[in-house]
């Protein structure tokens, strides 16, 4: 199983590193962010598994020719196998500290994540107020026009009274349509792997770079629709209102401000370009690359 668990760590630092850095770059996700993100959650389970796997198969190697067959002969064992020498020990601990460290990464960004919402949605339920337009909805008493959205089993529609007056009407269904996107199709477990995934190796620059394209892609899908249901114009207005207004305020670091300008200038852009979605074969690609990317491993790994 050698050469499987060098074929797999290669897999691995291959994923991580240069094949995410070029996709974050990449320019044809803007013309398919579905398939871009379907692409995106492959690369990071891959990625994921094919470490995971060739630490196992390294470490297990001496016990037989397959990963389920050396599983199985570990456990009919009733002591610590004689073929496993110290090389062997020591990568199996370095495999289970990998997986402690995803693992745990991904639980404590969870927990966090799901606290912050508690915490958010107890203080909407007092400070907003139900919008009789839309179950769920709060509206806050704020002049600034501020449109969002809170995911979760009880999840809520936020937009402030600023919002409300600021907005032309179809200007206020793309708002709520995007924002219905995010809640729908739950972009906020699409990428909270990837915070995790990015938290997991900082200083690995394909990994840091990953959640940043994640979290564009997630607004370009919402913005699709949106454009989709109230039109180029109605979406593009209420970009330049609720963007201008939903900026960071004075006191904010230069990178904050210069970040989130550049969000709403892309969206903006893209939107302006209006990139056509690419012919029906391009569009198979991402997605039979991404099924591509978990068959091989599981293959790999599962196969006698």
């Amino acid at each position: 199983m050698i050469g499987t668990s060098v074929a797999l760590l290669v897999l691995g630092v291959l994923l991580a590193e240069p094949v995410s850095r070029a996709l974050a770059a990449a320019r044809w996700p803007a013309r398919d962010p579905t398939g871009a993100l379907l692409l995106w959650q492959a690369v990071g389970l891959a990625g994921g598994l094919a470490m995971l796997g060739a630490g196992l198969t390294f470490g297990l190697a001496p016990l037989g020719d397959s990963l389920p067959a050396a599983v199985a002969r570990a456990l009919a064992l009733d002591r610590w196998p004689s073929e496993l020498g110290l090389v062997h020990m020591l990568a199996l601990v370095a495999t289970a500290a990998l997986a402690v460290r995803l693992f745990g990464v991904l639980g404590l960004a969870c927990w966090r994540t799901l606290r912050a919402r508690r915490r958010h949605r107890d203080l909407l339920d007092v400070l907003a107020t139900p919008w009789p337009a839309m179950a769920g909805a709060r509206v806050l008493d704020h002049p600034m026009p501020v449109a969002y959205c809170l995911p979760g089993p009880r999840s809520r529609l936020v937009i402030s009274e600023g919002a409300l007056a600021t907005l032309a009407p179809d200007e206020l269904a793309a708002v709520l349509a995007h924002e219905r996107t995010h809640l729908r199709e739950r972009h906020d477990l699409v990428v909270l792997p990837f915070v995790a995934w990015g938290a997991t190796a900082p200083w690995v620059p394909g990994m840091a770079r990953a959640q940043a394209a994640v979290a564009t892609l997630v607004e370009m899908r919402a913005d699709d629709v949106a454009r989709a249901a109230s039109g180029k114009a109605a979406l593009a207005g209420a970009l330049h209102r609720i963007g201008g207004g939903a900026a960071p305020q004075a006191g904010s670091d230069t990178a904050t401000l210069a970040s989130f300008s550049a969000a709403v200038s892309g969206r903006l852009h893209r939107l302006d370009a209006h990139p056509g979605r690419p012919p029906r074969p391009l569009l198979a690609l991402p997605r039979l690359a991404a099924l591509a990317l978990i068959a091989v491993p599981t293959a790999v790994l599962l196969l006698p």
